[in-house]
């Protein structure tokens, strides 16, 4: 059954992406990047949600918004699973997410990320990559948007050691702005490199922001505390949900 459900959850949700993405393509060389972001990136990041729900039973609770400052923001998160590229952006005014440039290379899609401002990142041009990521993001920064990383580069799956890379405390150093860490355990019920949706409860939270200014090795030994802490614990909620059901996690990583 769990099966059924997850073919039906890809069956809706890339309907509704295609659909989306043809409804606003004569649209796109015109409309702004924020009211592309209230007239369809919104309503398609929600559907999401929906499907999840309705399809996989799966439902998604995000705390911590209290935590969330005014004015420009380094959002650094965990990644475990496809999930928080999509849902963790609704959570935020105007996000902008760092990620590698070939999405930005995919017909149609790529076009997309383009208009929303997206920031990618050459990984095989080296520092020049940082310092034109940067370059990027104070840019951004500079119009109030939060920019959002993933620390660790890639999905981790649950359980596995940290990796977290050099790029989030250099980006932290140029853009002196605060960092909001944010943990989850998504990869427990939409796992990464599968096909299946396990039913339960996705959670994230929104920690409280690091200040800027500190020194580069200490924000990144305080960044990662906070966010491996409190996704233990939201992995060991998520194990005490799922059950007899919950992966095994002995060889993660």
């Amino acid at each position: 059954m769990t099966v059924i459900r997850s073919l039906l959850f890809q069956i809706c949700f890339y309907t509704a992406t295609v659909l989306f993405m043809l409804a606003f393509l004569p649209a796109l060389p015109f409309i702004s990047r924020r009211g592309l972001w209230n007239t369809g990136v919104k309503w398609w990041l929600g559907t999401m949600n929906v499907l999840l729900r309705v399809t996989c039973g799966i439902r998604t609770r995000i705390t911590g918004h209290e935590n969330v400052p005014e004015g420009p923001l380094l959002i650094a998160a965990k990644h475990q699973s496809a999930w928080e590229t999509l849902a963790l952006l609704t959570h935020f005014r105007d996000p902008a997410f760092i990620l590698k440039r070939e999405l930005m290379n995919i017909p149609v899609f790529g076009w997309y990320l383009k208009k929303m401002g997206m920031i990618p990142v050459d990984r095989s041009a080296g520092p020049s990559a940082l310092r034109d990521m940067a370059k990027r993001a104070r840019a951004a920064a500079d119009e109030g948007r939060q920019i959002l990383i993933f620390p660790e580069g890639t999905r981790r799956p649950p359980g596995a050691p940290p990796a977290y890379k050099p790029g989030v405390s250099y980006l932290y150093a140029a853009l002196k702005a605060p960092c909001l860490p944010v943990a989850l355990n998504s990869g427990l019920f939409w796992p990464r490199r599968a096909f299946t949706r396990r039913p339960g409860t996705i959670r994230a939270e929104l920690l409280p922001p690091i200040p800027p200014g500190l020194p580069r090795t200490e924000f990144s030994t305080r960044l990662e505390h906070d966010i491996e802490t409190a996704s233990n614990r939201l992995l060991d909620q998520g194990l005490a949900e799922l059950g007899p059901r919950a992966p095994e996690l002995h060889n993660a990583g």
